[in-house]
């Protein structure tokens, strides 16, 4: 019997563990849940009898070593930062490894040791990054096995609410970690190529350059471009393409309404604000405004953001409750995107029955025998409710395929890696289409990069 070892309990695990422990009794596997949330371990051994928890401090080491050394393959769905002590446990113990998080420096640092073990390091195996990549690439690769030559190729993702539960102006919720969707853009330029031309957008301007997608039978939707476009350029090998760029994707309105947190400096989080445990949203909102003895809070942050009183983005704002003197923050030391996190999270959290939505798109341009033609491949999940979320879905879906394919020795290319290679992605996709994640094609063809698609 091989033994799986979970290290981590949070929202994108519920299909994670139901997906394994569905498996476990045929695939011949033990799965062990380690977490330093007794609660939470607890609820999984009551829901499924096939799984073992132990509550598991990631930053006792001698503790961590054990739980790694009774494995066979390590599944971290810690924060991204604490991969690197995991991955350094299973370099040490022989023990192959999967997460959803992007290759950091330090994780790519343990390759060739990894390579000399014999052993399977698989990362980005979530959704974006992760279904991006399999998706992008089992076209690209079709593409090429015809002869064809890549000339654009331009992918966005979003994580939002789905039309039946969205009840707010801002047309979103959080699926995902919130933190990340408040300092989303930031540490640096977005950088991407269009039309053969080298694109940046520093992200005090990244809200106001949008790009438009329709999206069929869920209507139109607004991106904003990723940090880095070209980080996958040598991955997908596509140094050749005229066009590379990768975004996110959010309801129409939304990127302008958010760009006014940015402008006001809501976002930052480099600094601490002083007192902030007493200060009411109000206080929060006007520390961020000029000093008035006779205008309110309301009448500056108008003025201040050239917002008209009957405008839409005064209402989105009224609606977060940012003018209340009643509310406290409540957090102590806190910084300004930390404090926006907190109001964000009483009006933005999914309720009991809410369902979320993940979409993606990619399209490719491309050139065969001296005829350019274009595919626009797009897929849509629905989830279930507030726990078996369409984001845990295509998130810990290709996690737990990936690790039992590593398991029965079908991936077994060794090495620090993501999912680009057939090997990987072909009885991945596969099973993804037998549970729901299903792209749809379109052939036509070739548009470009079309500017009256762009706005800001």
């Amino acid at each position: 019997m091989k033994n799986i070892l979970i290290i981590g309990v949070g929202k994108s695990t519920s299909y994670l563990t139901q997906y394994l422990s569905e498996k476990a009794a045929s695939k011949d596997i033990q799965i062990t849940v380690g977490d330093i949330n007794e609660s939470s371990i607890s609820e999984l051994e009551r829901t499924y009898d096939n799984i073992k928890g132990i509550r598991l401090d990631i930053f006792d080491r001698g503790q961590r070593e054990a739980a790694v050394q009774n494995a066979d393959l390590v599944i971290s769905m810690l924060p991204a930062r604490m991969h690197v002590e995991v991955a350094k446990d299973c370099l040490a113990y022989g023990k192959h490894m999967v997460t959803a998080s992007y290759v950091s420096a330090e994780m790519q640092a343990l390759d060739e040791e990894v390579k000399k073990k014999g052993l399977v390091f698989m990362n980005e195996i979530g959704l974006d990054p992760g279904i991006d990549h399999m998706s992008a690439m089992q076209v690209i690769d079709r593409i090429r096995d015809k002869g064809g030559k890549m000339l654009l190729f331009e992918s966005f993702c979003g994580g939002l609410v789905a039309p039946e539960s969205d009840d707010n102006l801002w047309n979103y919720k959080f699926t995902w970690n919130p933190r990340n969707v408040v300092v989303a853009g930031q540490g640096g330029a977005a950088k991407f190529v269009q039309e053969g031309t080298y694109k940046y957008i520093p992200y005090n301007k990244l809200f106001r350059r949008t790009e438009f997608l329709n999206i069929e039978d869920y209507g139109k939707f607004e991106a904003y471009a990723n940090r880095d476009s070209l980080k996958y350029r040598e991955a997908y090998g596509l140094e050749d393409a005229l066009t590379l760029y990768r975004g996110t994707m959010r309801r129409v309105g939304f990127s302008r309404a958010w760009n006014m947190f940015v402008q006001l400096g809501l976002t930052d989080d480099s600094y601490v604000m002083e007192n902030s445990e007493n200060m009411s949203y109000r206080d929060y909102v006007n520390a961020f405004l000029p000093y008035s003895p006779t205008d309110s809070v309301e009448l500056k942050m108008r003025h201040n953001l050239k917002i008209d009183q009957d405008d839409i983005m005064w209402n989105k704002l009224e609606e977060l409750e940012l003018f209340s003197r009643e509310k406290k923050v409540g957090l102590k030391n806190a910084t300004p995107a930390q404090v926006l996190q907190k109001i964000l999270e009483e009006s933005w959290s999914l309720k009991e029955d809410d369902k979320d939505m993940i979409v993606m798109y990619h399209k490719f341009g491309y050139e065969i025998d001296g005829k350019k033609s274009q595919i626009d491949a797009s897929m849509v999940v629905i989830g279930e409710d507030r726990k078996l979320t369409a984001m845990a879905k295509t998130v810990g879906l290709p996690v737990a395929m990936a690790a039992l394919q590593i398991l029965d020795g079908k991936i077994n290319t060794p090495g620090v890696q993501i999912p680009i290679r057939r090997e990987v992605y072909t009885p991945i996709l596969k099973e993804l289409e037998e549970q729901g994640v299903i792209f749809r094609e379109k052939e036509g063809p070739y548009l470009g990069y079309n500017p009256h698609n762009v706005a800001g």
